[in-house]
């Protein structure tokens, strides 16, 4: 057996109408359909969407510009630094350059002094003006010449 109680409320119990005030009747009747009319009003009345305005946009738009603007500044400070080690680098090879070329040109007069002295002493030492065993050819020209 399926006997199961029919639920109902009390607003869906047939009241005695006829029992009541006329006017009571009449007020009930009244307010019942005031209260459906603005009920199907409110249901059917058109409705707009409204859109939301989202006001932090601009605070998103501001924080990613400034990572961008913090992240520009720490790359090209990277390239700036890297170019400041790479021209003193540039200038320190041509400054050790130079002083290796100074250094060679003063080597290289040094050797030619050292040359030039170790030639004049050889010449000084091998040579006489005029050799003893010729010294009297040598004043016969000397004569002849002046004649």
């Amino acid at each position: 057996m399926n006997w199961k109680p029919k639920l109902t409320s009390r607003a869906e119990e047939p009241a005695d109408i006829e029992a009541l005030d006329p006017a009571l009747k009449q007020a009930l009747g009244d307010f019942k359909a005031s209260v459906r009319g603005w009920s199907d009003a409110a249901y059917n009345r058109p409705r707009t969407a409204q859109s939301m305005v989202v006001r932090r946009s601009w605070r998103l738009a501001a924080g990613w510009s400034l990572a961008a603007v913090l992240l520009a500044g720490t790359v090209s400070g990277g390239f700036y630094e890297h170019h400041k080690l790479v021209v003193a680098a540039q200038i320190a090879a041509v400054q050790k350059a130079e002083q290796e070329r100074q250094a060679a040109a003063q080597r290289a007069r040094d050797e030619a002094q050292q040359e030039d002295d170790i030639l004049a002493s050889v010449d000084k030492d091998i040579s006489r003006e005029v050799p003893s065993a010729m010294e009297p050819l040598a004043q016969l020209t000397d004569e002849g010449e002046s004649r």
